[in-house]
């Protein structure tokens, strides 16, 4: 087992079909408190009250377009009395359809398998990672994976909970499950390092990082760029919920965008330090937390976890469209990827970004989040 608290971070279960099975299907319609919207440019808030946003993981740096939402009043200026952000991992389906969230940030793979199995009237309304994190984490002088046919003949390290997506990636590159040896892991990657396993299923922004600051020179197999792109840290939010409170959403994501924002303009050690701000208030009010648990985030780790998702939040079309925006391509081929892993959505079933679109056509000038 590792050594360092920061070492091993057990993932969200970004395929747990399990985490919604039994779920009441309660859709709290929580009503905004007023009709008009936050406007990007100095127009006078509604007051929309206490809304809760579910994490999908510890308040880390996967969170700090939201610390910056607190920390410079987007979210006072957009009409909310409180955002409440609940740490996970979680990927917050129960919740919403209980009521007691209103907001996910979630992933397509969750979202979609609710909506797939259990006809969970949710939608996802914009993400924030334009591509999948996830990726075949290998050592260069060992398994050494650069192409999906090199998973063949391999042993790899895959979590119970990523069965599914493991096997999509399989399914999307037309490669017998027979081929290849699955052994299950937890999320610490010291298998990997131990050389009991040659590849081993992880997060581009955090296992892979831990094992190249062990002093590994690493080989990563993308997910996104192997057939299996789908967005995450998504927006995710019950079809009601949607259907009565636009406008408040509307404020909510005018705030995020503002945030992520300036995770792009402001220096990495500014960023982190005000991540390690937000991590360590949440220590402090959970000794049971993750974030107690883990102890102290390590500075470095937390720089590179920071601008390797900036890779994975910035894109093209971003650049052209502005943030959380999801093109028609990228929901056509999320769906595909969630068929691969035998989830059966439609891109309607799964998506509506009519707020995120209109934001930007009212407020042209938020789409340059670039410095």
């Amino acid at each position: 087992m590792a050594r360092h608290s920061n070492l091993s971070r057990p993932r969200r279960l970004a395929a747990a079909a399990a985490a919604f099975v039994g779920a009441a299907l309660v859709l709290a319609g929580c009503a905004s408190g007023g009709s008009t919207p936050a406007a990007g440019g100095g127009e006078e808030a509604a007051s929309y009250g206490e809304i809760s946003v579910q994490y999908s993981w510890i308040k880390n740096e996967e969170f700090a377009g939201e610390f910056y939402a607190y920390e410079n009043g987007y979210y006072d200026e957009a009409g909310f009395d409180d955002v409440i952000g609940i740490s996970g991992p979680d990927t917050g389906v129960a919740k919403l359809l209980s009521g007691t969230v209103q907001v996910a940030l979630s992933d397509a793979a969750s979202i979609g398998a609710a909506i797939a199995e259990e006809e969970a009237p949710l939608k996802i309304i914009g993400a924030t990672f334009q591509k999948n994190p996830f990726t075949i984490l290998s050592l260069a002088d060992g398994g050494n994976i650069t192409t999906p046919e090199d998973l063949v003949g391999k042993t790899i390290g895959v979590q119970d909970s990523n069965a599914s997506v493991f096997a999509a990636l399989l399914n999307a590159n037309g490669i017998d499950p027979a081929d290849v040896t699955v052994v299950p892991v937890d999320f610490d990657p010291t298998p990997l390092m131990n050389g009991e396993v040659d590849g081993f299923m992880a997060y581009l922004t955090n296992e892979a990082l831990t094992v190249e600051l062990a002093g590994y020179e690493i080989t990563n197999l993308s997910y996104a760029d192997n057939g299996v792109p789908y967005v995450a840290e998504t927006f995710s939010v019950t079809d009601q919920y949607l259907a009565e409170n636009k406008e408040l959403l509307k404020a909510f994501l005018i705030a995020e965008i503002k945030g992520w924002t300036d995770v792009f303009t402001e220096s990495t050690d500014d960023t982190v330090s005000l991540i390690e701000t937000y991590y360590n208030q949440a220590a402090s009010e959970s000794e049971d937390g993750l974030e107690a648990v883990f102890g102290a985030l390590d500075p470095v780790k937390t720089g590179k976890g920071l601008e390797a998702e900036k890779l994975l939040i910035s894109t093209e079309e971003t650049e052209a469209n502005g943030l959380f925006t999801i093109s028609d391509d990228l929901k056509e081929q999320t769906v595909a990827s969630l068929a691969a892993a035998g989830w059966d959505v439609s891109v309607d079933d799964l998506f509506d970004t009519t707020i995120i679109d209109e934001i930007y056509e009212e407020n042209p000038e938020l789409k340059d989040y670039l410095p």
